[in-house]
């Protein structure tokens, strides 16, 4: 019995397996990016209220609400720089195995590195910018009686 098949349809058909690891991929590199945020939150969360008393005390001595929500931005700065720091690295050692992956893509193209890196960036700041806020509305006599 013989099937006959269009030249769309055959290259569709052809290409399912590429389409379904890309979305597969794309679905785990998604799922990266929302773990590795809960978790900035999570150890930001955790200084912010380790360090409440220093902040009321910050406050109470007349620091502003902007310089105390930079006080901990800067930590999570500090934590995505380091980050940053030792991912880059990692990308061009590992370039055979992704180029291996690709097809007409160079693993070491700028521009898709620097928009995977911007939208990490940017969006574990997001992160930090909710225990950054708590931290800028503590009031210094909540937080002495806080221990």
């Amino acid at each position: 019995m013989a099937y006959f098949r269009t030249l769309d349809e055959q290259v569709r058909r052809s290409l399912n397996t590429e389409r379904m690891l890309a979305a597969l991929s794309g679905s785990f590199g998604t799922l990266a990016l929302v773990l590795s945020l809960v978790g900035l939150y999570g150890v930001m969360s955790f200084v912010v209220t380790q360090r409440t008393r220093e902040i009321g005390i910050r406050v109470a001595l007349g620091a502003t609400r902007l310089s105390t929500a930079w006080l901990v931005l800067g930590d999570a700065l500090v934590m995505i720089a380091a980050g940053t720091a030792i991912a880059l690295p990692c990308v061009w050692a590992l370039d055979r195995l992704v180029e291996s992956q690709l097809y007409d893509v160079k693993p070491t193209d700028p521009v898709t590195i620097l928009a995977a890196t911007l939208v990490l960036c940017s969006t574990a700041l997001g992160a930090a910018l909710v225990p950054a806020r708590r931290a800028s509305s503590v009031n210094p006599v909540d937080a002495l009686r806080f221990e």
